[in-house]
């Protein structure tokens, strides 16, 4: 489990990078973008359960992430990875922030969502 406020601890202290709220309608959507151009590695929000194919009521906080497609096809495997919410399936994929995955591959994954949009 990890919170959005580790996250951006993390991008702060490891790219330079403040969040950014682009959305008045969706004051809770984050983009985590490169300083230098703007292309987004990451992405959080609270996306309502059923969105997802999960059961329950209410949301969940999710984190999208570009990964490389062998790479996700391993993960996808593990409980709190879905394929990408609202983001190209083949190269994200979205991380369940409450769920028991574990939050250094997390930061790794994140490393790796940087590399590949530079």
């Amino acid at each position: 489990m990890i919170e959005r406020e580790e996250i951006f601890t993390y991008v702060k202290e490891k790219f330079c990078t403040e969040p950014d709220y682009p959305w008045f309608k969706h004051p809770d959507h984050v983009v985590l973008r490169h300083e230098d151009g703007g292309k987004w590695y990451g992405l959080i929000m609270d996306v309502p359960r059923i969105k997802l194919g999960l059961t329950g009521k209410g949301s969940v906080e999710i984190l999208n992430l570009k990964c490389d497609p062998t790479l996700k096809s391993i993960l996808r495997g593990q409980e709190g990875i879905l394929p990408a919410y609202h983001m190209n399936k083949e190269h994200w994929i979205t991380i369940i922030l409450n769920s028991s995955f574990p939050k250094e591959e997390i930061y790794n994954l994140i490393n790796l969502s940087y590399d590949l949009t530079k």
